[in-house]
């Protein structure tokens, strides 16, 4: 069961800082790549950072994902069962694959047998096209209001990211202190918020197009909602290994969560998941807002329980 902290707090982007990417660059090495970004955060401060990136992480990880092809994870299946029956055949029935729209067709004269062979490969279907998302980097996902899809696995973008973000580590503490979570946190949201943002496709419908995994959104500098939470639990998971992250999606929007508390007396957002409270906050921009702080639509979809969470 979830559990809200209610807040009378009403943010309006327009009341607020704006995130202003001052500067961006990336120059090649001879097995890396430099990035350097400049940014103004919410006190108009300007920070920067300089790291380097090795080639093989920028374009070898996850370098084979793509957008979910429902045709294309159904003919997998299907040629994955043609190799099972290969090897073992079902009893006493004959298994018809129908190539123009992916369906199977069973017979036999057993109507028992029939219904066996129809248990047997509904169970390898599933078995089948949990491990294709596996591979592809997709899970299953339901809505808040129940409505059931398809969509990447931003936790374990964000998990299989983190090392791979190692090397933002020594520079980032070089501007804030790690014994300081708000500090860590509040540098790393003004660094994502200030990158140029892209519109988020339907997470229902887009099946994964517009997505970009942490280091594929670093080299595009841009990315929509869903790519700079994931980021932003990568590189929070990168920084601080030990405290418990949250991703929390609401309609076309989402937001992360970081297991410390809310200040006393403040009316900061949170979220209660499992017995861990999470102090909520908004890494998409342009509007530059601290933890603790979201938009006055993200509140509204919190209040009323219009979310669904993934803890890592």
């Amino acid at each position: 069961m979830y559990y809200i902290k209610l807040s009378t707090l009403l943010i309006f982007f327009c009341g607020s800082a704006i995130a202003e990417q001052a500067h961006f660059s990336k120059k090649e090495y001879e097995d890396s790549y430099q990035f350097s970004y400049q940014w103004q955060d919410i006190n108009k401060t300007i920070q920067s950072i300089t790291f380097a990136l090795p080639k093989k992480n920028l374009f070898d990880q996850f370098r084979n994902f793509k957008t979910y092809k429902v045709d294309l994870a159904k003919q997998f299946v299907n040629k994955s069962i043609k190799r099972k029956l290969r090897k073992k055949p079902l009893d006493n029935v004959q298994v018809h694959f129908n190539n123009l729209d992916n369906s199977i067709d069973i017979k036999g004269r057993d109507e028992l047998k029939i219904q066996q062979a129809h248990t047997a490969l509904s169970n390898m279907e599933i078995e089948i096209s949990e491990q294709y998302l596996k591979n592809n980097f997709y899970h299953r996902f339901v809505t808040h209001n129940q409505v059931n899809a398809i969509k990447p696995d931003h936790r374990r973008f964000a998990s299989l990211s983190s090392d791979s973000l190692k090397p933002l580590k020594p520079v980032i503490l070089e501007n804030v202190s790690i014994k300081n979570i708000r500090e860590v946190t509040d540098f790393t949201l003004g660094f994502i918020q200030s990158i140029p943002y892209s519109t988020l496709e339907s997470r229902i419908t887009s099946a994964g197009a517009g997505f970009n995994p942490p280091l594929k959104l670093l080299w595009e500098n841009q990315g929509d909602c869903d790519s700079k939470v994931t980021l932003t639990a990568a590189l929070l998971r990168s920084l601080m290994p030990r405290i418990n992250i949250a991703l929390i999606f609401i309609d076309n929007h989402a937001l992360i969560g970081v297991n410390i508390a809310a200040e006393i007396g403040s009316e900061e957002m949170t979220v209660e998941h499992q017995g861990i409270t999470y102090l909520l906050a908004e890494p998409t921009g342009p509007a530059l807002l601290a933890l603790g702080t979201i938009s006055e639509d993200s509140q509204h979809a919190v209040l009323q329980g219009q979310y669904t969470i993934e803890t890592m």
